[in-house]
């Protein structure tokens, strides 16, 4: 006697090994989806090292750049020391000159006018050889009063000249290059307004 009645085991089976055959594609296509495509990987690689590639260029450019910029800092600023040291025996030159009383330029002694004409010619050497390191005076006179280059050691009442115009240098300032080596001492002008008229309000109090 045939027992057409199916086993609920046998059903079971069935419904399991179709459910497996059904999803077999999809996890093949998720599969495919997880492994990486070789040619984008290689792209991504390129750019990335054309990126580092790009990047050390243009460091090796700025150190480059950086070190010529010091190369050359090094050349012009070198003397620097020694210039300011320069600077001080050409005041001292410059001084003597200053406190020789004007007959002793007049003198009939041969000796005293060969010894004044050897201080003028060391003093304009000196000067020259400065010059020709780089080592320049600094504008003051009739300027405005820069606090990076002047250095005020009075005020002056002037209202025909600008307030704070230099008017007087006492020591001439110098520079080598950009560096200030060291800063005139000036004199600078007060109570003549922005245009060099009294400023309103003011009074001459040197009447």
């Amino acid at each position: 006697m045939n027992d057409d009645t199916s086993k609920p085991e046998d059903d079971k089976a069935a419904t399991t090994a179709t459910e497996t055959e059904a999803t077999k594609p999809d996890e093949k296509t998720a599969t495919a989806a997880a492994t990486p495509d070789p040619i984008e990987a290689l792209k991504a690689e390129n750019q990335d090292m054309r990126d580092k590639l790009l990047r050390t260029i243009a460091e090796m450019e700025n150190l480059r750049k950086r070190t010529e910029r010091e190369i050359s800092d090094t050349r012009s600023y070198a003397i620097a020391g020694f210039a300011r040291d320069m600077l001080t025996a050409t005041d001292s030159l410059s001084r003597a000159l200053m406190v020789l009383p004007a007959e002793a330029r007049d003198s009939s002694d041969t000796t005293i006018r060969s010894l004044i004409e050897g201080i003028e010619m060391t003093e304009r050497e000196m000067q020259r050889l400065l010059a020709k390191h780089g080592v320049k005076p600094i504008e003051a006179e009739g300027q405005k009063f820069d606090p990076h280059k002047h250095q005020a050691m009075f005020e002056v009442p002037d209202p025909s000249r600008p307030e704070g115009t230099v008017v007087q240098v006492v020591q001439a300032g110098f520079a080598i290059g950009d560096r200030v080596l060291r800063p005139a001492m000036v004199g600078v002008a007060k109570g003549g307004g922005a245009t060099g008229a009294p400023a309103e309000g003011t009074i001459d109090k040197s009447v």
